[in-house]
């Protein structure tokens, strides 16, 4: 196969996922953080795809959303959702692929490595929209706790989100090698 036809068949990929991600988004159920079903795409994505076009894919989807397209939850899109509460969390997503890639870039593929990499990939998607929440919450309605942001935005979460995980780790073992032969 030509290295044109790779470039093509990675563009295709990279752009079903990210439409993947979005229709996994708008699959919401509103709270304080929107439970979504987004974590699961980024997982998902970077199981089947690798880091690096997995981390492609939420990139794409953050600029689809950033230009203004309803691609985040509530069929939302535009830069004030991304600076809003949560949209620390929606960032997160490309620090979650960033550390996933790092992962397989250290230790490989291994099924081993990409479940430990997705949980590395939660906590720094945790880490870093909770610190956004407290500060932009601090901005709009004073000052909050760690534990009462965490209440809201992280602990409903964790159970879901690993659900989440060994689905993306399940499918993404299963149907990586399909994907290889397309």
């Amino acid at each position: 196969m030509a290295a044109s036809e790779n470039k093509i068949y990675d563009m295709v990929h990279i752009g079903v996922f990210a439409v993947l991600m979005v229709i996994c988004t708008w699959i919401s159920i509103p709270m304080a953080v929107p439970f979504t079903l987004q974590t699961f795409a980024v997982f998902f994505s970077v199981g089947m795809l690798g880091g690096k076009k997995g981390t492609i894919v939420v990139l794409v989807y953050l600029l689809l959303g950033l230009i203004g397209l309803p691609v985040f939850s509530g069929f939302m899109g535009g830069i004030g959702k991304l600076l809003g509460n949560t949209g620390g969390y929606i960032m997160g997503f490309v620090f979650s692929a960033l550390a996933m890639w790092a992962m397989e870039r250290l230790f490989g593929r291994k099924t081993w490595v990409l479940g430990i990499s997705m949980v590395l990939g939660l906590i720094v998607c945790y880490a870093f929209g909770t610190a956004w929440f407290m500060a932009v919450y601090a901005g709009n309605a004073g000052t909050v706790g760690l534990m009462t942001v965490l209440g809201w935005c992280v602990f409903p979460f964790i159970v879901p989100d690993l659900i989440k995980i060994a689905l993306a780790l399940a499918l993404s073992g299963r149907l990586r090698q399909f994907l290889n032969r397309v």
